[in-house]
């Protein structure tokens, strides 16, 4: 067989295990993110309220989103631990790890006593936990997209890619579909005394369905041929960083737009409808439920979008075109229509979709594949450090300091959006070829 016809026989093959791959990568990372995002929400309008009650409601949302932070804080600690254990001893068993820790913490959550019943201890094991969260997801990530990837066809890396990708909206959708049921259904009062915490509760279920999946789960193909070869590497992160500077830096600032993105759409959008135009609750969370609907057919398409054209190409378009919504963005809502809200909120995730469908595959594209789970886990974490860690902290100051205003925000996100520009331009092209080399040596 000669080497063209091996490449095809290679990245023509994915039919079972990718497809397996794929929804076990998509059903675990939304159950996941369904934990990460219901704390999201209830930052935004729960948590003010019973973990750090103050004088000053201003006060006590910065608190809260202060406590939403830690988790992005602590990401990069996941991404330290987790990618090492996933280029030494493979994907499969930190998938696991990283679900069990997710789940606990959350269920915890749940079932933790607020201000008034134990004082100041409620926000401080609340930031322990989420601090648990945050460790988790930032091993679960890079995993999450190599699960998926490194079964599917490398030339269709956008594609196979996306199945982590479209695990936060799902989530999203979940966690908010959830929450929005609650608050309908219950009095405010009742929501906030008891009512949010069925939401955490139930992840339990939802986390031992997804540990079931994941358990079935054979190693990926790559990491099995990196073991055939003994190339396994012996000190992963320490690689990284002497190795691959370049590549960890476009992967981190490529993240930055999306994330900033993201932040707007799903956590501070509710407190400027509520607060600045006067909208309900149910309001704001319907406006994100479409909006990521529509996510979960966007990011796919958008990921084999750019398995045909230039991946860097179709991600910074999509960056520029972020910075120049958003004006109008705020342009659209003044006159405190929910439509023009919804519609609104559709556009911008729809954005965030086409730079963050392809994401996946960008980021683990720029590191070699004995480095992929290290790399790419380092540049998804330190990026949510600078990105969505802060931002629903800096929308809140800017809208303070602008005394309601938006054009701060417009500002802030039109940085955003030339930094993920910059780190593009960083960048490199796919190299499908690594892997069907590797995959053919081990299968001649």
């Amino acid at each position: 067989m000669t080497t063209n016809s091996k490449a095809k026989a290679v990245t023509r093959k994915p039919p079972a295990g990718a497809l397996k791959a794929y929804i076990a990568s998509l059903t675990g990372t939304s159950l996941e993110y369904y934990d990460f995002a219901i704390y999201s929400v209830a930052s935004a309008l729960v948590f003010p309220k019973i973990f750090f009650p103050s004088g000053d409601e201003f006060v006590g949302l910065l608190l809260s989103f202060s406590a939403f932070a830690v988790g992005y804080l602590a990401r990069p600690i996941g991404g330290v631990v987790f990618g090492r254990l996933g280029d030494k001893i493979g994907r499969k068993y930190v998938l696991v790890f990283t679900l069990v820790l997710i789940g606990v913490a959350t269920v915890l959550i749940g079932a933790l006593p607020d201000y008034s019943v134990i004082g100041v201890a409620a926000p401080t094991i609340l930031v322990l936990l989420r601090l648990a969260q945050g460790i988790g997801v930032g091993g679960e990530w890079g995993g999450a997209v190599l699960l998926s990837s490194e079964f599917g066809d490398p030339n269709k890396r956008g594609f196979w890619s996306s199945a982590a990708q479209i695990g936060p909206p799902a989530g999203n959708l979940m966690a908010n579909g959830v929450l929005a049921v609650l608050a309908a259904s219950l009095s405010n009062d009742d929501f906030l005394s008891w009512g949010w915490r069925v939401a955490f509760l139930a992840s339990a279920l939802l986390v031992a369905f997804g540990l079931l999946i994941r358990l079935k789960l054979e190693e990926t193909p790559v990491f099995k041929a990196i073991q055939a070869h003994g190339d396994r590497p012996k000190a992963p992160i320490k690689e990284v960083f002497q190795h691959e500077p370049k590549a960890l830096v476009s992967a981190a600032l490529s993240r930055v737009c999306p994330d900033v993105l993201y932040a707007l759409f799903t956590v501070f959008v509710a407190v400027y409808a509520t607060k600045e135009l006067g909208m309900t609750t149910g309001n704001v969370l319907a406006a994100i439920l479409i909006g990521s609907a529509f996510q979960l057919f966007l990011i796919p398409l958008a990921g084999a979008v750019t398995d045909r054209f230039n991946r860097r190409l179709v991600y910074g378009v999509t960056a520029a075109a972020t910075a120049a919504f958003i004006p109008l963005f705020f342009l659209m809502i003044q006159g405190k229509s929910v439509v023009m809200l919804t519609i609104g909120v559709v556009i911008g995730l729809a954005l965030h979709a086409f730079m963050y469908g392809p994401q996946a595959a960008y980021i683990t594209e720029q590191f070699p594949a004995r480095l992929r789970y290290a790399g790419s886990s380092l540049a998804y974490t330190l990026a949510g450090v600078v990105g969505g860690a802060v931002a629903p902290i800096i929308f809140t100051a800017l809208y303070g300091a602008a005394s309601g205003g938006w054009w701060l925000i417009a500002v802030y996100l039109l940085a955003a959006s030339v930094v993920t520009i910059v780190g593009l331009l960083l960048g490199r092209d796919p190299k499908p070829e690594e892997d069907v080399r590797l995959l053919q040596d081990v299968q001649a």
